[in-house]
Formats: structure tokens, sequence, C-alpha cells
């Protein structure tokens, strides 16, 4: 990953906890969330913000990576050990991802997140891979 890229990350990271969920909430208009795995080498905490979609309660998280051949450091974390943080402005709370199966109910998630989010559609098309999208199973209270 580009060293800058990563110094922002992370910055924008600290920025979102800092702050205690009130500031860098937002990208181009679109809510972020902070998703922390476990690294699946190190064993030590990643945290990263990603836009989710939203539909009714559920959270999804889309792997697109700007449409990189390759899948996002953060989506083979939580391959290996689907326990994740989430945070979405102040409020934190485990779930467990789920990687939503290639189907019917995959191609109507993708196509409601490219009717709202169409740079994932963009995304798509620079990439051969299928852009993984994770639902986000809040674990009870």
């Amino acid at each position: 990953m580009n060293p800058i890229f990563k110094l922002f990350v992370k910055g924008h990271v600290w920025l979102y906890k800092s702050s205690g969920g009130r500031r860098g909430t937002m990208m181009q208009g679109q809510k972020l969330i902070l998703l922390t795995t476990k690294g699946r080498k190190s064993g030590e905490p990643r945290t990263v913000p990603v836009i989710p979609f939203l539909e009714g309660d559920d959270m999804y998280v889309i792997a697109s990576m700007a449409g990189a051949p390759e899948n996002p450091a953060w989506f083979h974390n939580l391959s290996a050990d689907p326990d994740v943080g989430v945070q979405l402005g102040p409020e934190t709370w485990r779930a467990r991802a789920e990687v939503v199966p290639e189907g019917p109910e995959r191609d109507r998630l993708w196509t409601a997140i490219t009717e709202k989010m169409p740079n994932f559609a963009a995304y798509q098309k620079k990439t051969t891979r299928i852009i993984p999208v994770v639902q986000l199973v809040k674990w009870p209270s």
C-alpha cells in the first residue's frame, strides 16, 4: 500500500476515534464507519474507515479497494476471524462479518449498492474479481 495513503488512513482513524466519533465521519457525502479486524498474521487490531451500505437495520461493507486486482487486507483479516469491531459515530459494537455468497441475494444487494453509490460499479469494471459484499451482523447485547 502507498505509504502516504497509509498515513492518511491512520490520521483519519485517529481523528474519528479521538473525537468520539464526531469528526471524520463523512466522506464524499457518505457516512463512514471504523471497522476493526484482527490482523491474520500479527493478531493485532487493525482499524480502517469504510463506507457502509445500510439497508434497514442491516449493514454491509464492500471490499472494493477501488477496483484493485486484489481484495483489501481488512477483507483477508475478517475472512480469517469474522469477529470485528464497528464504530458508527459515537456508537461502538461487536459484529460477525458474513460474506454474502454469489447468487440472487448478492446480485440484489449489488444493484442497490451501485444505485446509491455508483463509484462501486466503476470499481467493478476496473477488476476481474467479483467485489465481495460483507454483512456486519451485530452481536446481541
